[in-house]
């Protein structure tokens, strides 16, 4: 029974705190004033600790009521909802021609289906030019301002994921929002080359495809097959971006390797190389031998190791293991002497490149050595020991380190500190080069095994240790990434570092969320120098020349043989000018740019820059940058320095930084993995069988592929069902964005499918109750002849508009999304159009039924216009089915008015008179549930006093349309009373809602089933009893667990006493005392 402390039986009294006042068939009708409402104060103190026990256990039941009454439990709903498969449909055929507007003649489909409302929409909005910036008469900027955003451009390497689709969402409802509140707005969108990932994917294409490397084809031939992969993959990725609804300018549509983002590029390499910011330096890189290229420290990631690890290396193969997480501890001969140095490594192999022991000078365990020499075991070399208070900590091990300055980043300090010989032991293959003696041709890996055997025949090896450590892998391909020495280009960044620090110190720039901007200020602050050279074929090439001198043996690792320019011709001139009356031979870098190096320039290259270009002057700096928090560093700082740096200005003068996308187990969606969902899948649904196939396609290794097979199976057994754009757009918006991470649960994006399907009907039928002919008036203003339903609506829809508006503009879009859903869902749906059901049949009262109709009309208007940025084309495809007020303008919702809080539709007392109305219907349907009368239902609304009367009579109807399978409500006048044999639900000390019970239910059997519970509830509260009186249970039994079995213990007691309660009732509505 739901809620007994407010439901009961009566034939005509109501209890102002909502209790039961039960009297029989005879007794004469009672008065209903205030003055005979029963006083429960002099009730004992024990009555309100029992009414309490028993609320946790009537919320549960009304639970469980009203799932039965709506036919089911949730997990039966749920577990239905699960293994709903994606029906095979057949394709929509697109009559409309391209870029022409729908025709909205034929009548509405009976139901939602995405891909027929999708069609045809997206190529008029492009063709009427929507998305291109409005601008005055003279080009000025719109006196409500910008809105400018360079949308981060996703790489060509794969197609898009949902990852993507998010920020697209997100920011497209953003500038959908301004463009419709009337700003100028620019949304530019575009491609990035993404130099490693997308060579890398090639290259493995090729290799599994043809067996070839890209040495096979040359430099020319591979760049020509990566272009190839570039045209196909970019139009892929554009096809998506214009399925998810991106209203981008695509006049200014841009990829970074084309024409205006390479002269940028090259005026900025230029620029920063006469500034002394670039500079060229022979010193350790991070460098990866899979992809045979370094990299920044940003795209190096560390694995942590607890102890001793076995794990296997790209390059290796998969069955073969190496030992990590171990200190290997091994002795050095002091030359002519008998005594060892012991020193410990976690890379043995790389004592091959020893130049030094160091110890420190206060040691006295080694003083006697200072100066001296060891023996290299292995190599002709004598090694020196070196004083470093700084390399040698007395306290930890034996307080005597080896030094391999070329290839690890602390002895390159110690070895700059001391003038130690560095020393190359590697090739870039991995391979270990000349200078490695009797190791030389030797994969790195192997050479750590063959030395430990080598030390252990020499008797130089001590012992091998636990050593819990991170091991520095590349986030790409996995291999370990090892310090390798070679000249490459440098940026230095602490320059560029300061301005940006100060820039959000100064409220210039405003990270959010707010927690992030610790991090930018951490990082910033600690920041080192950024290597931007890539052994790569694809990308920017260096813009810098070395000068061969004819005649001469010049060094390239020598910085001062080197110009830069912006073409040949410049660079030619530069060294005439540098090395004036020589022959020379200008010989340009093969590497290539950092990708994130001419991604730091997007939000001002885009706009033409270092041209001063019309766009330029207009729309920079940008309005605001949102990306995900995992490339804050990698990408977000580089664009602030660089902005502030070559234009003066910060980029954008926000950074909102949204979550990460994550599977249902919580893991990041990666291509390495085979987690990733192409929004395409979700938007059109997909078979399992086809999702398998998309991955066998793919570039996964076979492990890897057995594993995220496994893993779609599970997470989609019966594939994913269509939901469309609008629903996965909406899905994307409603999560909480600005968390961490988000589960995407595909479930989720279907539910608000269903809710498209509302929209859709709730149009369909609202369009129904609009007659041929119907005229809105010219503008939304109060008539005055609004009923309180009316006012009610309008009042409710000021409130969306007041929350959408305020959520939209800090960036909550999850407010703003729950503010319109539960508008349409919860107010109009629910409510306002059931509620004005029976004003809107042909025999209401014509003046009530046009009023109904206009602030219908209304509200679907402005309703769609609200909810239009998440959900571009349902609501496009609706509204264009409503008739015009004759003051509008618009052709399209995309540029309609943004609806806004108006001041006439604000009324709190009409909230609070409709919330009546609202109480008693939901205690009808309260009733109807708990005593099983679901059909034919008869009601009475009992009333104090003469203006509740008033007011519930003129809401009769409308409470009537709210409560399925009423048969008839009537309110009662003062004095009047309600049938005998009726439960009753009191509202306040003033209306009662009452239900003829008697009669309508089988009575015995409701009270068969409460006894069966009683004895069962019975039962479980003897057996808990037997347990809490058994012997030391106090001295045994935790103190949580005994607070929890007395909490049990409370609620059988609360339950049974409800029970017994309902049962007393149900015998008095059959009238046995």
């Amino acid at each position: 029974m739901e809620n007994t402390l407010q439901s009961a039986v009566s034939d005509n009294t109501t209890s102002s705190s909502g209790s039961a006042i039960i009297s029989s068939a005879d007794t004469p009708g009672s008065q209903t004033s205030s003055d005979s409402i029963p006083n429960n104060k002099g009730k004992e103190k024990g009555e309100s600790k029992r009414l309490a026990k028993l609320e946790k256990f009537l919320k549960k039941q009304a639970a469980q009521n009203h799932q039965k009454a709506a036919g089911g439990s949730q997990k039966e709903k749920e577990v239905k909802r699960v293994a709903t498969k994606p029906k095979p449909k057949a394709a929509v055929a697109v009559t409309t021609p391209r870029g022409e507007k729908k025709d909205m003649s034929q009548p509405m489909a009976e139901s939602y289906d995405p891909a027929a409302v999708e069609a045809s929409w997206y190529e008029w909005w492009v063709k009427q030019k929507f998305f291109e910036p409005k601008t005055g008469p003279n080009g000025e900027i719109s006196p409500k301002g910008k809105f400018v955003v360079a949308a981060p451009p996703p790489s060509v390497t794969d197609k898009l994921h949902i990852g993507h689709a998010l920020f697209i969402s997100v920011q497209d409802a953003l500038v959908r929002w301004n463009r419709m509140r009337g700003l100028t707005t620019l949304f530019i969108g575009g491609t990035d080359h993404a130099g490693i990932a997308t060579q890398t994917v090639v290259e493995k294409r090729v290799w599994k495809s043809e067996k070839k490397t890209r040495h096979d084809y040359g430099r020319e031939a591979f760049v020509n097959k990566i272009w190839e992969w570039k045209n196909e993959y970019k139009s892929a990725i554009l096809n998506q971006m214009r399925r998810l609804g991106t209203s981008f300018d695509w006049s200014r549509e841009r990829f970074t390797l084309d024409e205006t983002l390479t002269r940028a590029t090259y005026e900025t390499f230029v620029r920063l190389f006469d500034d002394g910011i670039i500079y060229r330096s022979n010193r350790l890189v991070n460098w990866c031998h899979t992809l045979n290229t370094a990299l920044s420290n940003l795209e190096v990631k560390e694995k942590e190791l607890t102890g001793r690890t076995l794990l296997n290396v790209p390059g290796y193969p998969s069955e073969e293991k190496f030992e990590f997480g171990v200190l290997v501890h091994f002795a050095y001969e002091v030359e002519d002497s008998d005594e060892r140095i012991i020193v410990a490594t976690t890379r043995v192999e790389t004592m091959v490149g020893d130049t030094a022991i160091a110890v420190n000078p206060n040691d006295e365990r080694y003083k006697h050595l200072h100066g001296k020499f060891v023996r290299h075991p292995f190599i002709d070399r004598r090694i020196p020991i070196i004083t470093d208070a700084k390399a040698a900590d007395m306290e930890f091990g034996t307080g005597a380190v080896k030094i391999t300055p070329a290839h690890d980043f602390d002895d390159w300090k110690v070895g700059k500190r001391n003038n130690l010989q560095f020393i190359n032991i590697l090739n870039e293959d991995g391979t270990y080069n000349d200078n490695a003696g009797p190791y030389k041709g030797m994969l790195r890996f192997h050479v750590r095994r063959k030395i430990v055997e080598d030390l252990k025949e020499k008797g130089l090896y001590v012992e091998t240790t636990d050593n819990p450590m991170k091991i520095p892998i590349c986030s790409m391909t996995g291999d370990v990434i090892e310090p390798l020495m070679k000249p490459q280009w440098w940026v230095e960044c602490k320059t560029l570092a300061e301005p940006a620090i100060q820039a959000v110190h100064d409220g210039e720039l405003e990270i959010a969320p707010s927690r992030t901007e610790k991090d930018w200020f951490r990082w910033l602050e600690g920041i080192k120098d950024w290597c931007i050279s890539r052994q790569l074929w694809w990308g920017h090439r260096i813009p810098a020349y070395f000068v061969n001198i004819v005649g001469q043996s010049n060094d390239s690792g020598d910085s001062s043989f080197w110009v830069a320019g912006r073409d040949l011709d410049e660079a030619t001139r530069r060294a005439k000018a540098k090395f004036p009356g020589v022959d020379f031979v200008l010989e340009q870098d093969p590497d290539v740019l950092d990708t994130w190096f001419s991604a730091g320039l997007w939000p001002f290259a885009v706009m033409g820059w270092p041209e001063n270009t019309e766009d330029f002057e207009k729309f920079f700096p940008t309005t605001f940058m949102e990306t995900g928090w995992d490339i804050l560093f990698f990408w977000v700082t580089r664009m602030v320095m660089l902005g502030i740096y070559l234009t003066g200005k910060s980029p954008f003068s926000k950074v909102f930084c949204h979550a990460m996308i994550r599977d249902a187990h919580g893991r990041k969606m990666s291509k390495s993995l085979g987690n990733g969902i192409d929004p395409i899948d979700i938007i059109s649904g997909i078979s399992l069988e086809e999702l398998h196939a998309k991955l066998e396609a793919g570039n996964l290794d076979p492990k890897n592929l057995v594993k995220a097979k496994a893993g779609q199976k599970k997470d989609f057994p019966s594939g994913i069902p269509e939901c469309g754009t609008d629903a996965l757009r909406f899905s994307l918006c409603a999560y909480p964005i600005a968390n961490v991470g988000v589960q995407l649960d595909v479930q989720r994006v279907d539910g608000y499918r269903k809710f498209c399907n509302k929209l859709w009907n709730a149009t369909r039928f609202a369009l129904s109750k609009l007659e041929d002919g119907f005229v809105p008036l010219a503008e939304a203003t109060l008539t005055g002849k609004e009923s309180l339903a009316e006012k009610w609506i309008l009042h409710r829809l000021n409130i969306a508009a007041r929350d959408t508006n305020a959520a939209m503009a800090e960036m909550n879009l999850m407010t703003a999304t729950t503010a319109i859903h539960s508008f349409w869902l919860y107010d109009l749906c629910d409510v306002y159009i059931e509620y004005i059901k029976p004003i809107t049949t042909p025999d209401a009262d014509p003046s009530a039924r046009r009023s109904a109709q206009q602030t219908l009309y209304t509200c679907l208007d402005e309703g769609l216009k609200l909810l239009h940025p998440f959900m571009p084309f349902v609501t496009e495809e609706l509204w264009q089915r409503l008739p015009r007020r004759s003051s509008g303008s618009a052709t399209s919702i995309c540029i309609a008015s943004y609806p806004e809080p108006r001041s006439d539709y604000d009324d709190s007392k009409v909230e609070a008179d409709f919330e009546i109305a609202m109480n008693i219907a939901k205690a009808g349907r309260s009733l109807a549930a708990d005593y099983n009368v679901l059909s034919k239902s008869t009601f009475y609304i009992s009333n104090s006093n003469e203006a509740s009367y008033a007011h519930t009579a003129s809401q009769a109807n409308g409470i009537s349309a709210l409560i399925k399978g009423c048969q008839s409500i009537t309110a009662l006048k003062p004095g009047e009373s309600a049938p005998a044999g009726c439960a009753v639900f009191s509202i306040n000390d003033e209306v009662a809602m009452h239900l003829l019970v008697r009669g309508q239910v089988d009575i015995d059997r409701e009270v068969a089933k409460l006894e069966g519970k009683v004895s069962k509830t019975l039962k479980l509260k003897s057996g808990l009893e037997t347990k809490i009186s058994a012997p030391k249970y106090t001295d045994i039994v935790p103190a949580e667990v005994r607070e929890a079995n007395a909490a049990k213990l409370s609620n059988y007691d609360a339950e049974i006493d409800a029970l017994q309660n309902a049962i007393k009732t149900f015998l008095t509505l059959k009238g046995d005392d």
